[in-house]
């Protein structure tokens, strides 16, 4: 039988820190920006140790400093993170398997087997025995289940959740427990009476189609179903954009120095763009304002490029987009490639 299996290294950023520093091992240890909470940056990951006193992924570094003052910051160190992926990925694909990539710490393995748990098994020592890692694997009869079910294996367990057991498991769960749904459309489910798993996939299509839009309605209640796509492919993941963003350690309240550091920001993005091979088709900028209320606006350019002055001046035509009345404290552009359909 074909299956589909998810495979999510546990605390990813923080257990290739904790390998490289075994010191650490046990202890609660927070990575994210130059690894200083007394500056303005955000939490990449933590340990399950600082975790457990409320740090979570994008919070203030300083925040996270007084939650756990105990933790030991660390330095993000993204090239580190991509080699270790480069390994794990590398140690799966020596398996019968074929593997989509999602990202540093997750991909879909797609395989036939009548033992997907015992595949699960060698996958996870696979890995362990190639970077000392430890990883979650959820199975599933699709990408959706298989997701789902690494959730609940989580830290370094197996899975299983299919449609024998789809109801048993998600029905009375809310509806942003399913992949794909967040809190803004879980609010406006709610909006329609539609707070469970089993509401949405019982729910009225022509009432979510009016809701949500034609084509994103009706994906909605096949969620609720656990219906999705079981295709995994081997075709290697491509960036749908580059970007670049700045916070920084002191507000800035002048526009034109605002001016100054996006065209700085797109400058830096351009040459990705430019080492990407591939040209940007949309220009988008992100502005965050003091305290932390986060915007973002952009614009499809006339046609695509990758000359630096373009993205440049498309930059700052999104930065003439909004009202720079209050201090800033982050700014950052992001370059969209065309779309592959």
């Amino acid at each position: 039988m074909k299956w589909v299996l998810h495979v999510d290294l546990d605390q990813f950023i923080a257990a290739v820190e904790i390998a490289r520093h075994p010191e650490l091992r046990g202890k609660p240890v927070v990575v994210g920006g130059n690894g200083d909470p007394a500056e303005r940056a955000v939490v990449a990951t933590a340990s399950y140790e600082a975790r457990e006193f409320g740090v979570q992924s994008g919070m203030p570094l300083r925040i996270a400093a007084k939650r756990c003052p105990d933790a030991v910051f660390l330095p993000s160190d993204p090239d580190a993170y991509l080699e270790v992926s480069a390994r794990v990925m590398a140690a799966v694909r020596e398996l019968p398997v074929v593997v989509e990539v999602l990202g540093w710490d997750e991909a879909f393995v797609g395989a036939e087997t009548a033992d997907p748990e015992a595949l699960a098994a060698a996958i996870k020592e696979a890995v362990a025995r190639e970077t000392g890692l430890s990883c979650a694997v959820g199975i599933g009869d699709n990408k959706l289940r298989a997701k789902l079910a690494t959730g609940f294996g989580k830290p370094g367990g197996i899975y299983r959740l299919t449609q024998e057991n789809w109801w048993e498991v998600m029905a009375a769960r809310p509806t942003d427990a399913l992949w794909g749904i967040g809190g803004k459309t879980a609010k406006k489910l709610a909006e329609l009476g539609i707070t469970t798993v089993l509401d949405l996939a019982g729910a009225d299509p022509a009432e979510l189609a009016a809701r949500f839009g034609p084509k994103t309605g009706p994906w909605l209640r096949l969620l609720g179903g656990g219906i999705s796509d079981a295709e995994v492919s081997a075709t290697p993941w491509v960036a749908r954009s580059r970007s670049r963003e700045t916070t920084f350690q002191r507000d800035l309240t002048d526009p034109a120095e605002m001016a100054a550091e996006v065209t700085a920001l797109a400058k830096r993005v351009a040459q990705d763009v430019l080492d990407e091979g591939r040209p940007a088709a949309r220009v988008a900028v992100k502005v965050r304002f003091v305290p932390f209320l986060t915007h973002t606006h952009s614009i499809t350019l006339p046609e695509p490029t990758s000359d630096a002055d373009e993205l440049d001046r498309a930059a700052r035509e999104v930065l003439g987009m909004f009202e720079l009345t209050r201090a800033v404290r982050l700014l950052g552009v992001r370059a969209e490639f065309p779309r592959e359909d």
